[in-house]
């Protein structure tokens, strides 16, 4: 097959004037279907090294007030100095109410200090206000208090002759149980009040009240009914440990043993000087 012969310029230009062009936009042909050729990378440009940014620290993060406290050992020792240099229950409140070491203080809604009668023969000492203590700003006021106030009542007393408080004047957040430096911090104002309370018996109600003002590591189960000498520093008064009534509201079957605690109170109570154990 022969191929057809190439046009001539006169034709091409009779092509182009036919297909629209009319002009020409360089002075060479350019080939739109051939590769573009790369385009060479421009030379990398001097940089100048940043100029070095001053360090800010980083904001402390807020501290919530109930967490600012006083370290340990030095809340403990202010503790027991402010508590020592109380001369009355009145200047002991007063001490309490303005006493920043511990933490609970600023989580609590109301300091609770004591109820019933400051010269009454007979003191109890539970662990710590509970939510209707802390509403109200009174110890053993809830379901608790309702059931120690028919204890009492069954040996022939009540508010007007008992006095009552607790080792942590502050509600612990959701009830928890207080930690032991909570414990420590609180002890030395409780131990002033017992001492300016001077009863003739002291009744501590649960485990931790006992293990805080007796010093012993045992048990409820082990101490409760058995008679102790509680050295206030100036005198040695005697101290019995019986069941929480919180813990009777749990477990009602061991009412029968703190009746006998209660038995065991009431006697002392009733006789003449101090009993022999």
């Amino acid at each position: 097959m022969t191929p057809e012969p190439a046009p001539t310029l006169k034709q091409l230009l009779a092509f182009y004037l036919e297909a629209g062009v009319d002009c020409a936009l360089v002075d060479e042909p350019v080939n739109r279907l051939a590769e573009a050729e790369p385009v060479p990378a421009a030379p990398p440009r001097e940089m100048t090294p940043p100029r070095p940014q001053r360090e800010v620290p980083p904001a402390a993060p807020a501290v919530p007030r109930g967490e600012i406290t006083i370290a340990p050992d030095a809340a403990v020792a202010s503790a027991r100095e402010a508590a020592r240099t109380a001369p009355t229950l009145d200047a002991l409140r007063t001490l309490l109410a303005n006493f920043d070491g511990c933490a609970l203080k600023h989580t609590a809604t109301k300091l609770v200090f004591a109820d019933g009668n400051p010269a009454a023969r007979v003191m109890f000492v539970g662990e710590a206000p509970g939510r209707d203590e802390d509403i109200e700003g009174l110890p053993f006021v809830g379901r608790s208090g309702k059931l120690l106030d028919r204890m009492i009542a069954a040996i022939g007393l009540d508010r007007s002759k008992a006095y009552i408080a607790n080792v942590i004047p502050w509600r612990p957040p959701g009830n928890r149980t207080p930690t032991p430096q909570e414990t420590q911090v609180c002890l030395p104002f409780i131990q002033r009040q017992i001492e300016l309370v001077n009863p003739d018996v002291l009744v501590t109600l649960g485990n931790p009240s006992t293990q805080a003002l007796i010093g012993t590591r045992e048990g409820i189960m082990r101490t409760r009914g058995k008679w102790f000498d509680y050295d206030t520093g100036t005198r040695v008064i005697r101290a019995i440990a019986t069941f929480h009534p919180a813990y009777l509201l749990r477990s009602p079957s061991y009412k029968r043993m703190s009746w006998q605690d209660l038995r065991a109170i009431a006697k002392v109570l009733g006789q003449q000087g101090s009993p022999s154990s």
